[in-house]
């Protein structure tokens, strides 16, 4: 699977797609949140982030656009238009790699913009992440909900590589429908 630092950028592209794009979610219409709520919503989905400008926000959600984008070819196994959008990232933000330590631990691969900015860093490395998973054998986990009504993103991290829902929830309404269905028949 994926490195912890890969998996942790895998997750919170994940968390910005889902807060930062319209959609459906769990059975229902999603609308993301716009102007003054935008930094909060980006702050939310961020780990360890306090506080973030308009301007972060808003390049953030545009980054967030681009790799829904990503997921959306993945699943529907245009792995080449995938490859486009996320070459087209790398070389906007400078992707590149840099190892990092943290106090305590050993070397850790990190990836960085071509500034230190919160909003290019961040962009950077989800670029830098799904570059890994899309030329791997891993770019099959990246998911798209299969439940009525839900377009949310995933990252299919278990281990025999079938999940098909965002949630538990989605799962369990997508089967408890399925069996309605099935006892009406």
């Amino acid at each position: 699977m994926f490195d912890s630092h890969v998996a942790i950028l895998l997750d919170t592209a994940v968390s910005l797609v889902n807060v930062l794009t319209d959609g459906g979610d769990r059975g229902k219409p999603y609308v993301a949140p716009k102007g003054e709520s935008l930094p909060a919503a980006v702050a939310t989905a961020l780990p360890g982030v306090a506080t973030v400008s308009m301007e972060e926000a808003l390049y953030l959600a545009g980054t967030a656009l681009k790799v829904r984008r990503v997921f959306e070819a993945m699943e529907a196994r245009q792995e080449d238009d995938a490859a486009s959008v996320v070459n087209a990232l790398v070389i906007s933000t400078g992707a590149r790699p840099q190892l990092d330590r943290v106090p305590g631990e050993p070397w850790q691969v990190h990836f960085h913009g071509a500034d230190d900015s919160l909003a290019v860093g961040w962009s950077a490395g989800f670029a830098s992440a799904l570059t890994l998973a899309i030329g791997s054998d891993l770019g099959g986990r990246l998911g798209i909900c299969q439940a009525r009504q839900c377009d949310r993103v995933y990252v299919d991290a278990s281990r025999n590589g079938v999940r098909q829902f965002c949630s538990r929830s989605c799962q369990s309404r997508t089967k408890a429908a399925a069996f309605r269905a099935r006892s009406r028949s």
